[in-house]
């Protein structure tokens, strides 16, 4: 749709004017929501009833809203969904002339319109084939003309719904699933479509056509208000693009936010994920008892065949017991007769564990009674009710539907109530696939295949689901949610032990990862440091299942076997540490046999020796990925070798994952000179590995002067440039407190880029330092480089010269 800010209203009809009155009526801000929407559907049918009714129309005629405007809800940019409706008994000429009349004018002011010119027949009849024309018809309303024609078509393809049930429904169900694998979870998404997404207006109109079909109905209890608040956001979200768009952009969500008098685009993105959480969560109840009601309607008459009964002969209702006071009835989890949830406390968690332990919903029914009957824990929690919380976490993928039934009614809130303030939190790293208390759930879903590697289990699950319970609060979310977490596991009752082990694994959860991804884990500092955190044996195990259920949950791009194999190192030397094995130290270390006789060989020659060591290293528990391949280089020390390095090997599209710079010293009698040994470990960003040979001579051009790294890749940036989108923050560079004794800790914080390793080298040519050793972690479009340096004799750099160093760097990649 164009911008309607036009004064020509010449092709209007009836006094006043429609574009003039429709833009006055956007502009108010007096009358948001509802009431403008029905007003702008008011207007557009007075203007369309005037054009309808000054071209003449013959008997037997009707101008029809469907859709979205039949249900007479038009947003500032919304199609007019138009059915010009005849008996037939009119010329076909006058027909299609009435149709000009009314379809030319809508153009004429660059409104979309969907419309058609049909008989009562004919439209039954597409009805019949398209399905989405159907729901369409289902919200028919008469603008001009003959209204009795209109009613009778109502009637008509009402009846025809409710008849083609069976048929329909299970091709509408398949309908939205296909949809909602297409688009996404709305109440997950940073940019959702507020119509087509899983839990969007879609879905609102499909359950209203679900309850027009007299199979079932949609729990009503805050869906009106859901849809409201979608509808709303999508008005703003038109006024402040001045497009027919329902995609949320991450642009426009601080101005859609202005607009509907919110703080922020986060409390934007909360009120729609609730939204979406009400109408995804009705959806499933909702498909769940179509299935029920289709499935029991088909068996029917087979029963009654076999039993050679009449007709109002009832089956038996099967009840199986699953735990105290919950029994399984048709598929699903119930509360069983005798239960008495006011009396019973712990029967929320009891049903909730019971249901997802068979891999069974919990009924509607039975949570709706159990939210408002049953009597709050006692705190600290009775034994039975803690480990009925660690049973439910423990159930795998089938704790996560039962879990989102109880926090629709309010029942999470109610056992923890700092639950409130994660729930539908987004998160803006795009690497994270959920909101903040979705991931915390699917942590303990990733946590519970890992219980076999601990040997507290019920610590790593309560810790799994508290991990991240900090990012409600202000500041460091690890330092907030450590004395959340302490409260919190007081509060389910586990003893002081217990309680700081998981608080300590709450503060803790990303050491791990950030240490094996970030520092030198040869440094005997580095190791040291996260045994002091951790403390004991059993902490740590905890807290290498916790990282990897972590970061698996988080997406993707945040765990791979590289991240693995890397933990797996730090978790063994902190293992030896706990236990009381010294730590090697790293000076003393001599040179592998391979090293020495590439040292030797590049003495020899004067020039760089490479070697490629080609067999992959492979993590035990994530099959076949590779996680890097060794690249051994040896040449004579000399300026400019890291970046040369780093950028030959941007150039052949190598990923960069370690890299450890050396000096090494020969033996007497080998000969003199400095000999510089590089011990990397590098991957294929995208097919194979280019042959050594080749790497050699690119590196021996690029010490020598005569390859322009720099201008080689600038020009494949140009060739290929990146996907336009939001601007990157720029690049922010800091002195770790990594109190090494073996080098200065500098961390690169940047946007990832081909050669961003080759820029930092450049960067730290000028300066008088030696890179002895660097580590790069990535995380989808950031990237975190560590860099360990000295001073040319080895020393540490003095606080003001490593500052200085930080803040040059900082100015050369900006």
């Amino acid at each position: 749709m164009t911008n309607l800010d036009t004064s020509d209203t010449t092709e209007e009809s009836g006094p006043g004017g429609y574009a003039a009155a429709r833009l006055l009526l956007l502009q108010e801000k007096e009358r948001p929501g509802p009431p403008r929407r029905a007003a702008l559907a008011r207007l557009t049918d007075d203007w369309l009833a005037g054009l309808f009714a000054a071209a003449a129309p013959p008997r037997g005629t009707a101008l029809v809203a469907v859709g979205g405007y039949g249900r007479a809800e038009l947003s500032p940019r919304s199609d007019l969904d138009l059915l010009l409706l005849h008996d037939g008994t009119a010329d076909k000429a006058a027909v299609a002339a009435l149709a000009d009349r009314i379809w030319y004018p809508v153009w004429d002011l660059g409104l979309a319109l969907d419309h058609s010119v049909r008989t009562p027949a004919e439209a039954r009849a597409t009805a019949g084939e398209d399905l989405k024309a159907h729901l369409g018809l289902l919200d028919a309303r008469t603008v001009a003309g003959d209204a009795g024609l209109v009613a009778a078509l109502r009637t008509t393809v009402l009846a025809d719904w409710r008849n083609q049930a069976p048929r329909r429904l299970p091709e509408l169900d398949a309908l939205c699933r296909e949809r909602a694998e297409r688009v996404g979870e709305l109440q997950y998404l940073l940019e959702p479509d507020l119509k087509e997404a899983r839990g969007g207006l879609r879905d609102a109109q499909v359950l209203r056509a679900v309850a027009a079909s007299w199979v079932a109905d949609a729990p009503r209890e805050g869906l009106d208000t859901a849809r409201r608040r979608l509808l709303d956001a999508r008005d703003a979200l038109h006024l402040a693009t001045g497009r027919a768009t329902d995609r949320l952009a991450l642009q426009e969500q601080d101005a859609v936010a202005a607009r509907l008098g919110l703080l922020d685009a986060d409390t934007l993105l909360r009120e729609v994920y609730e939204a979406a959480r009400t109408i995804s969560y009705a959806t499933d109840v909702t498909w769940r008892e179509v299935n029920r009601v289709l499935k029991a309607r088909s068996a029917r008459p087979r029963l009654r065949s076999l039993l050679g009964r009449g007709g109002g002969t009832k089956a038996p209702v099967e009840r199986t017991p699953l735990a105290e006071g919950v029994v399984e009835m048709d598929g699903e989890a119930v509360l069983a007769l005798s239960a008495r949830p006011e009396r019973d406390p712990v029967l929320p968690l009891r049903a909730a564990a019971a249901a997802a332990q068979s891999a069974l919903p919990i009924s509607l029914h039975a949570v709706r009674r159990l939210a408002a009957a049953a009597r709050p824990l006692p705190v600290p929690w009775p034994a039975e009710a803690r480990e009925e919380l660690v049973t439910l976490l423990g159930a795998g993928e089938a704790t996560v539907p039962v879990w989102e039934a109880l926090e629709a009614e309010g029942l999470i809130t109610q056992l923890l109530p700092d639950w409130e303030r994660v729930r539908c939190r987004p998160q803006r790293n795009p690497v994270h696939t959920w909101t903040v208390d979705r991931h915390l759930v699917e942590t303990a879903v990733r946590a519970s295949s890992l219980t076999r590697r601990v040997g507290r289990p019920d610590l790593l699950l309560v810790a799994a689901l508290l991990h991240d319970i900090g990012k409600g609060w202000p500041g460091d979310h690890s330092v907030a949610g450590e004395t959340i977490a302490r409260d919190l596991a007081a509060r389910i009752g586990f003893d002081r032990t217990d309680t700081a082990v998981i608080a300590t694994a709450v503060r803790h959860h990303l050491l791990l990862v950030e240490t094996a991804t970030r520092r030198d884990l040869d440094d005997p500092a580095t190791v040291q440091s996260v045994a002091t955190a951790v403390g004991t044996l059993g902490t740590l195990e905890l807290l290498h299942a916790l990282t990897e259920a972590d970061a698996l949950a988080t997406g993707p791009a945040a765990w791979s076997s590289w991240r693995a194999s890397l933990v797996a190192d730090l978790v063994k030397r902190v293992a030896g540490v706990l236990t009381g094995a010294p730590l090697p130290d790293p000076e003393a270390a001599a040179p592998s046999a391979e090293q020495e006789r590439l040292a030797i060989e590049a003495l020899r020659t004067g020039e760089p020796v490479l070697a490629l060591r080609t067999e992959p290293v492979v993590a035990e528990s994530e099959g076949p990925e590779p996680v890097g391949v060794e690249l051994l280089i040896a040449l004579p020390d000399q300026p400019g070798v890291l970046p040369a390095v780093a950028g030959v090997l941007a150039l052949h599209r190598l990923t960069v994952r370690a890299a450890d710079l050396r000096a090494v010293e020969l033996p007497t009698g080998l000969g003199s000179g400095s000999v510089l040994v590089l011990d990397w470990r590098v991957a294929a960003e995208y097919g194979s590995l280019p042959e050594a040979a080749r790497l050699r001579a690119d590196l021996v051009r690029a010490l020598d002067g005569s390859l322009d790294i720099p201008a080689r890749l600038a020009e494949r940036e140009a060739a290929y440039p990146r996907r336009r989108g939001l601007a990157a923050p720029p690049p922010r560079v800091t002195v770790a407190a990594a109190d090494s004794r073996l080098a200065t800790v500098i961390e690169v914080r940047a946007q990832d880029a081909p050669g961003l390793l080759h820029r930092i080298g450049r960067a730290l040519e000028g300066a008088t330092v030696r890179v002895r050793s660097a580590h790069v972690s990535t995380l989808g479009a950031n990237a975190v480089d560590t860099l360990y340096v000295t001073r040319p004799d080895g020393s540490l750099l003095p606080d003001e010269e490593a500052i200085d160093l930080a803040r040059a760097l900082e100015e050369a990649l900006g």
